[in-house]
Formats: C-alpha cells, sequence, structure tokens
C-alpha cells in the first residue's frame, strides 16, 4: 500500500548546507541539519541551493577579471544574504541545540 501525503504533513528532511543538499533519509549523504517541514516548505531549501550555485558559478567566471577586486563583487554580496535566509529557514524548522548553535553564526546576527 502506497502512502500518500499532503503538502501541509511535516516530514523530517536532513540538509547540508555544506552540499548544498536536502535529503529524506539521513544514511544518504553527510548532512548538518536535522529539520521538520511541511512538504511545501522542501522547493525553497532547494530554491536557495540553486541560487548559491548559480552565484558562484557567476563568481568562478568573474575570478579571472583581474580588474575586477573581490571584495567589489555583488554576487558575494548576493551569495552572503542568500546563505543567511538559508540559516534563518533552518533555524525555523530545526532543534533547539542547533538553533543555538545557529544563533552564534555570524550569518545569524
Amino acid at each position: 500500500m502506497v502512502h500518500s501525503t499532503t503538502n501541509n504533513e511535516k516530514v523530517k528532511m536532513f540538509v547540508s548546507v555544506i552540499h548544498q543538499q536536502i535529503y529524506p533519509v539521513s544514511h544518504v549523504s553527510p548532512w548538518e541539519y536535522e529539520v521538520e517541514i511541511d512538504r511545501n516548505v522542501v522547493p525553497v531549501f532547494q530554491m536557495l541551493f540553486n541560487q548559491i550555485d548559480r552565484l558562484e558559478f557567476d563568481n568562478f567566471l568573474r575570478s579571472h577579471l583581474p580588474y575586477v577586486p573581490y571584495h567589489y563583487d555583488k554576487n558575494n554580496h548576493t551569495i552572503d544574504l542568500r546563505t543567511m535566509k538559508l540559516y534563518a529557514l533552518i533555524h525555523e524548522y530545526t532543534d533547539e541545540s542547533s538553533k543555538r548553535f545557529i544563533e552564534e553564526l555570524p550569518y545569524f546576527r
């Protein structure tokens, strides 16, 4: 029997910020944060990861242009903003221990 779920059902997911992935099971790959979220929130994680990935690729291309200093590159600020949103999202749905850890990160302040 196949169990159907609604979009509002809470599911446990495992988030790897390092690998920019969200996993439905814990043993697939290393992860840093366990979250319990509505299924409709999963695409938000993937959207943020995709945006960061595209921006990092653009940064890679820009790195070959020495006349644009790294600290003046707008993409770096945009990546930081997306990373802050990602940690805020994880903070919203994770356990108390992880929340305390995230609250100490410079991205969360």
